[in-house]
């Protein structure tokens, strides 16, 4: 009961705070309140025990998502311009789509049930032979690390292709950049807490990467971990100080070595006579073998999620840097 009283406050709260990202007008206070929702999605996350879930959309949706809107905003402005078409086609397009979506759900198997087919179909058998097979405590990085190993490829991939995209778009600063000092040079108090948490926040990144075994993390919540400590970085001492610490030419290599790293270690397999990210050929022992792979692969996913993250972040602050002189 208690668990169910948290869901139901916890969706009312949701609610709210996307009927205020409707109707504000304010862009900076929408993306505010698109981070509130992110961190609130996070909690009903763990109270459902989707820790490593909880722990993405964090990073992600409230931390690293939340800066690139800023970064947005900073060319864009932050009010909304008044739309002066008609509003009753729109309205009547989402009550459709929430009706069908809703009559949709009506054949839904109940939430929790045990019969449920989810729970018929190859969960059974990740949980009775994932402890022999991979040898993990953490189930979530066994599934998505070797049993899903495919889709993992392919989402690191997206994340490269979403950062070949923007480097297309709107191109990544020089290393030596000829603007003007930027950053947040009056505010000392900022700038020392900024130098003492940003060697932990790298820190706790090698943690989540490398503990990702035993516990939530893995490469993708590292990598952006990772990332925001540049980010905070670049926040507080400027642009053009920052590309001088973390070129950019480095993060067009890491994020290609990333993804390399990831289909590297499937060829090796393959070599190996295995199937293609089929770990248990990496070594003598199966269930050591699939511990390197999946180190190897979850190096790969980190590397390059870092790079793709830090190096769109650089794109729109040169964006916005540009804009400032101008």
């Amino acid at each position: 009961m208690m668990n169910e009283f948290i869901n139901i406050v916890l969706l009312g709260m949701l609610a709210i705070t996307a009927l205020g990202v409707i109707f504000l007008k304010d862009l900076f206070a929408v993306v505010m309140l698109f981070g509130i929702y992110s961190f609130l999605s996070a909690l009903i996350f763990i109270n459902l025990d989707a820790v490593d879930v909880a722990f993405t959309e964090a990073s992600v949706g409230a931390g690293i998502t939340t800066v690139l809107m800023l970064g947005t905003l900073a060319l864009t402005g932050r009010r909304e311009k008044i739309n002066t078409r008609p509003k009753l086609l729109p309205l009547l397009v989402v009550v459709l789509t929430g009706a069908v979506l809703i009559y949709g759900t009506m054949d839904m198997p109940a939430f929790g049930d045990p019969n449920n087919p989810a729970h018929q179909h190859v969960a059974p058998r990740y949980i009775e032979k994932s402890p022999q097979e991979i040898g993990l405590p953490n189930m979530v990085t066994s599934v998505l690390a070797s049993y899903r190993a495919f889709d993992t490829l392919g989402e690191t991939a997206v994340v490269f292709a979403a950062a070949i995209g923007v480097f297309s778009l709107l191109g990544l600063p020089k290393a030596q950049l000829n603007t003007m000092a930027s950053g947040l040079k009056s505010h000392l108090v900022l700038r020392v807490i900024a130098k003492i948490i940003i060697p932990f926040t790298v820190l706790f990144a090698l943690y989540v990467q490398f503990h990702g075994d035993y516990g939530p993390g893995g490469g993708f919540q590292a990598g952006v971990i990772a990332a925001a400590a540049i980010l905070l970085y670049t926040l507080v001492f400027g642009l053009p100080i920052s590309v001088q610490v973390v070129k950019p030419a480095l993060l067009k290599f890491l994020s290609a070595l990333g993804v390399l790293i990831y289909a590297g270690t499937g060829l090796v397999s393959l070599f190996l006579g295995g199937n293609f990210l089929d770990y248990n050929v990496l070594a003598t022992d199966p269930v050591a073998g699939q511990h390197l792979g999946i180190i190897l692969i979850e190096l790969g996913v980190g590397i390059t999620v870092f790079a793709a993250i830090l190096a769109i972040f650089y794109a729109f602050a040169n964006q916005a840097e540009r804009t400032n002189i101008q």
